[in-house]
Protein backbone atom coordinates (compact mmCIF):
# COMPACT_ATOMS: atom_id res chain seq x y z
CA UNK A 1 0.00 0.00 0.00
CA UNK A 2 1.39 3.39 -0.97
CA UNK A 3 0.54 6.76 0.48
CA UNK A 4 -0.95 9.15 -2.05
CA UNK A 5 0.67 12.59 -2.33
CA UNK A 6 -1.12 15.26 -4.35
CA UNK A 7 0.94 16.76 -7.16
CA UNK A 8 0.50 20.35 -8.38
CA UNK A 9 -0.93 19.21 -11.72
CA UNK A 10 -3.61 17.10 -9.95
CA UNK A 11 -5.00 20.02 -7.92
CA UNK A 12 -7.99 21.93 -9.25
CA UNK A 13 -8.98 25.04 -7.34
CA UNK A 14 -12.58 26.23 -7.47
CA UNK A 15 -14.02 29.54 -6.29
CA UNK A 16 -16.93 29.58 -3.84
CA UNK A 17 -18.95 32.51 -2.53
CA UNK A 18 -20.55 32.27 0.92
CA UNK A 19 -23.18 34.62 2.30
CA UNK A 20 -22.41 35.17 6.00
CA UNK A 21 -25.80 36.75 6.77
CA UNK A 22 -27.22 35.29 10.01
CA UNK A 23 -24.46 32.65 10.19
CA UNK A 24 -22.78 31.84 13.51
CA UNK A 25 -19.15 32.95 13.37
CA UNK A 26 -17.49 29.75 14.64
CA UNK A 27 -19.53 27.39 12.48
CA UNK A 28 -18.90 29.54 9.43
CA UNK A 29 -15.16 29.72 10.17
CA UNK A 30 -14.77 25.96 10.62
CA UNK A 31 -16.46 25.19 7.29
CA UNK A 32 -14.40 27.87 5.52
CA UNK A 33 -11.16 26.57 7.06
CA UNK A 34 -11.99 23.03 5.95
CA UNK A 35 -12.59 24.20 2.35
CA UNK A 36 -9.46 26.37 2.30
CA UNK A 37 -7.38 23.42 3.46
CA UNK A 38 -8.94 20.98 0.97
CA UNK A 39 -10.11 18.40 3.50
CA UNK A 40 -13.34 17.87 1.57
CA UNK A 41 -11.42 16.48 -1.45
CA UNK A 42 -10.31 12.88 -1.87
CA UNK A 43 -6.82 14.05 -2.89
CA UNK A 44 -6.25 15.83 0.47
CA UNK A 45 -2.60 15.78 1.52
CA UNK A 46 -1.74 17.42 4.87
CA UNK A 47 1.40 19.21 3.71
CA UNK A 48 0.09 20.37 0.30
CA UNK A 49 -2.31 23.20 -0.49
CA UNK A 50 -5.21 21.33 -2.13
CA UNK A 51 -7.98 23.75 -1.11
CA UNK A 52 -10.26 26.17 -2.90
CA UNK A 53 -10.66 29.93 -2.93
CA UNK A 54 -13.42 31.25 -0.67
CA UNK A 55 -15.22 34.60 -0.94
CA UNK A 56 -17.25 35.60 2.12
CA UNK A 57 -19.79 38.39 1.60
CA UNK A 58 -21.98 40.23 4.13
CA UNK A 59 -19.37 39.83 6.86
CA UNK A 60 -21.03 42.63 8.82
CA UNK A 61 -24.16 40.46 9.31
CA UNK A 62 -22.41 37.51 11.00
CA UNK A 63 -23.80 36.44 14.40
CA UNK A 64 -22.11 35.75 17.73
CA UNK A 65 -23.83 33.50 20.25
CA UNK A 66 -24.15 34.03 23.97
CA UNK A 67 -22.39 37.07 25.43
CA UNK A 68 -19.33 36.82 23.17
CA UNK A 69 -19.98 40.19 21.55
CA UNK A 70 -19.09 41.94 24.85
CA UNK A 71 -16.87 39.36 26.58
CA UNK A 72 -14.66 38.10 23.74
CA UNK A 73 -11.55 40.22 23.32
CA UNK A 74 -9.06 40.35 20.47
CA UNK A 75 -5.57 41.26 21.69
CA UNK A 76 -2.53 42.63 19.87
CA UNK A 77 0.84 43.80 21.11
CA UNK A 78 3.13 46.45 19.64
CA UNK A 79 6.28 44.79 20.98
CA UNK A 80 6.98 47.63 23.41
CA UNK A 81 6.51 47.37 27.20
CA UNK A 82 2.88 48.11 28.04
CA UNK A 83 1.99 47.99 24.36
CA UNK A 84 -0.94 45.56 24.63
CA UNK A 85 -4.24 46.66 23.17
CA UNK A 86 -7.56 44.88 23.13
CA UNK A 87 -10.82 45.32 21.27
CA UNK A 88 -14.13 43.59 21.96
CA UNK A 89 -15.82 41.44 19.34
CA UNK A 90 -18.74 43.91 19.16
CA UNK A 91 -16.41 46.83 18.40
CA UNK A 92 -14.48 44.77 15.83
CA UNK A 93 -17.75 43.76 14.15
CA UNK A 94 -18.79 47.42 13.92
CA UNK A 95 -15.46 48.75 12.63
CA UNK A 96 -13.75 45.87 10.74
CA UNK A 97 -16.12 42.90 10.23
CA UNK A 98 -13.74 41.41 7.63
CA UNK A 99 -11.02 41.13 10.28
CA UNK A 100 -13.38 39.30 12.67
CA UNK A 101 -13.98 36.50 10.17
CA UNK A 102 -10.34 36.44 9.05
CA UNK A 103 -9.14 36.00 12.66
CA UNK A 104 -11.66 33.21 13.32
CA UNK A 105 -10.56 31.28 10.21
CA UNK A 106 -6.87 31.96 10.89
CA UNK A 107 -7.16 30.29 14.30
CA UNK A 108 -8.41 27.10 12.61
CA UNK A 109 -5.60 26.84 10.05
CA UNK A 110 -2.10 25.41 10.60
CA UNK A 111 0.30 27.74 12.39
CA UNK A 112 3.08 27.57 9.78
CA UNK A 113 3.90 28.84 6.29
CA UNK A 114 1.19 26.59 4.79
CA UNK A 115 -1.42 28.26 6.99
CA UNK A 116 -0.26 31.71 5.90
CA UNK A 117 -0.50 30.62 2.26
CA UNK A 118 -4.00 29.22 2.79
CA UNK A 119 -5.21 32.43 4.44
CA UNK A 120 -4.35 34.38 1.27
CA UNK A 121 -7.04 32.38 -0.57
CA UNK A 122 -9.73 33.80 1.74
CA UNK A 123 -11.43 36.96 0.46
CA UNK A 124 -13.79 38.69 2.94
CA UNK A 125 -16.08 41.64 2.19
CA UNK A 126 -18.43 43.53 4.52
CA UNK A 127 -21.08 44.17 1.86
CA UNK A 128 -22.83 42.04 -0.73
CA UNK A 129 -20.52 43.06 -3.60
CA UNK A 130 -17.15 41.51 -4.48
CA UNK A 131 -14.69 42.08 -7.35
CA UNK A 132 -14.24 38.39 -8.25
CA UNK A 133 -16.99 37.91 -10.85
CA UNK A 134 -14.38 37.00 -13.48
CA UNK A 135 -13.52 33.84 -11.52
CA UNK A 136 -17.16 32.69 -11.78
CA UNK A 137 -17.58 31.70 -8.12
CA UNK A 138 -20.21 29.13 -7.22
CA UNK A 139 -22.68 30.00 -4.46
CA UNK A 140 -22.20 27.63 -1.55
CA UNK A 141 -24.44 27.26 1.51
CA UNK A 142 -23.14 25.84 4.76
CA UNK A 143 -24.12 22.38 5.96
CA UNK A 144 -26.39 22.19 8.96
Amino acid sequence: MKTYVAKPEDISRDWYVIDASDQVLGRLASQVAMRLRGKHKPIFTPHVDTGDFIIVINADKVQLTGRKDDQKMYWRHSGYPGGIKGVSARRLLETKPEELIRQAVRGMLPKNRLGRKLLKKLKVYAGAEHPHQAQQPVAWSLEG
